[in-house]
């Protein structure tokens, strides 16, 4: 009896314990949104709608992903576009190290000739908003 009335009070805590948990540590709204700035630029787009943002800032090298929307009236199924973003720090000023938007990476040591020229133009973007 003793054992069930424990385990009756475990179970009633739990659900309690799961809500007062705390949100995942180290997400950084930083990295996050100069991956949101990385995305802007590429897709020549003024805004972009974000579905599911995550963040890495303990990561070598530090980065983020995101799902996201160019559709001003997005709706939830329209998340359906991923970036992900490789930065130099976890701290600002970053400085964009490659990024990949679907299946295609760009980044400074790209074979793609093209590739190489989208990540550079793109940095470039990054960099000039920094000063």
């Amino acid at each position: 009896m003793r054992h069930a009335l424990l385990a009756a009070a475990l179970f009633t805590a739990m659900p309690a314990a799961l809500v007062a948990a705390p949100p995942a540590a180290a997400q950084s709204p930083q990295l996050e949104q100069a991956c949101v700035t990385v995305a802007k630029n590429f897709l020549l787009v003024p805004n972009i709608k974000t579905g599911i943002v995550q963040s890495f800032p303990e990561l070598d090298p530090p980065g983020a992903r995101l799902t996201y929307s160019t559709r001003e009236d997005a709706k939830p199924t329209d998340f359906n576009n991923e970036i992900e973003c490789e930065f130099d720090k976890a701290t600002p000023p970053f400085s964009l190290q490659r990024f990949c938007i679907s299946e295609t990476c760009y980044g400074p040591n790209e074979q793609e000739q093209e590739n190489r020229r989208r990540y550079l133009e793109v940095k470039a973007l990054m960099d000039r908003a920094k000063k």
